[in-house]
């Protein structure tokens, strides 16, 4: 009977047996984003405790620039990536810089993406976790094909499996009024800021969710993109609850791009950072409804941000 009924509850007013939801959080700027160094020990302690509480897999990736100061290692700085590593989470490449591959002629770029490698894998070695991931920054794969492709190759040439997003979001501008309200001690300010923050991400999951379900048929694992910040630290619990009231579990990277759907072909460019399921559906030609009520930050964070 009981084998009936979950059953039965599995099934929608649509007669569809309800999928499962994934979702892998990656964390792009570690350490930690440079509007908020003064809290950057804060920052780290709190996502990771976040992450051990909920038991999310993520993966940090980092720009080494941040691991240097006056020329140097900084020794502060290198162990607030043990933190991560310490406890199990992976980290991966976002170039040494934060260089747009938009802007930046291609050996410039990869030489970047070579900097970005002295410090943190043989950290990661000595942690017993890999070194295998690549992120862009500002998600900018290539304007064309023949940039993308030269990329691409690159990369693989060098053992790294780039990084897609499919939940993409302006976390940063939250984050940026966030810091900005923290910094004048605007608590009000800051929760108002945070509520919404978690609205907006919701609201964003739901939108992601009907994008995959228009292309695929289906729930495919989720790569959700945040920045190390301080909204995120402190909203990091708030968010968890979020996915896990929506269905989602915690998934790490590699188990979502297993899914056939990562498979899928980008044949269409420009200069744009968007995500991948956007990617995809721009490359199927699909019709621009598609892209219709993606939902807007509003416009007092826009200005909060700057």
């Amino acid at each position: 009977m009981n084998k009936v009924l979950a059953l039965l509850l599995s099934i929608t007013g649509f007669g569809v047996i309800a999928q499962p939801k994934q979702l892998c959080v990656t964390v792009d700027d570690l350490p930690t984003v440079e509007y908020g160094e003064g809290n950057q020990e804060e920052i780290t302690q709190k996502l990771v405790a976040h992450f051990q509480k909920y038991n999310i897999p993520a993966i940090g990736f980092v720009n080494e620039r941040k691991l240097y100061k006056s020329g140097k290692v900084h020794k502060e700085s290198v162990n607030l990536l043990r933190q991560w590593l310490d406890r199990g989470y992976e980290l991966g490449n976002h170039t040494f810089s934060h260089l747009s591959y938009h802007k930046t002629p291609f050996t410039e770029f990869t030489n970047d993406i070579l900097k970005g490698e002295k410090v943190t894998p043989p950290l990661s070695k000595k942690a017993g976790l890999p070194w295998q991931y690549f992120r862009h920054p500002f998600l900018h794969i290539g304007q064309n094909q023949a940039r993308y492709d030269s990329l691409s190759t690159f990369l693989e040439s060098h053992n790294y499996i780039e990084a897609p997003v499919t939940i993409d979001n302006e976390d940063y501008l939250f984050a940026k009024a966030y810091s900005n309200a923290h910094k004048k001690n605007n608590k009000a300010q800051m929760q108002r800021i945070g509520s919404d923050y978690v609205k907006y991400m919701e609201a964003k999951v739901y939108f992601y969710e009907q994008a995959s379900s228009r292309l695929f048929n289906r729930q495919i694992p989720q790569v959700l993109l945040i920045h190390a910040n301080l909204l995120n630290a402190d909203y990091l619990d708030e968010l968890a609850e979020m996915y896990k009231r929506n269905g989602y579990t915690f998934v790490d990277l590699y188990t979502a791009l297993q899914d056939k759907a990562y498979l899928e072909k980008i044949t269409k460019f420009g200069n744009y950072g968007i995500s991948w399921i956007d990617r995809w559906a721009l490359s199927r030609s699909v019709p621009k409804e598609f892209f219709a009520n993606d939902p807007a930050t509003p416009d007092y964070i826009v200005k909060a941000a700057q």
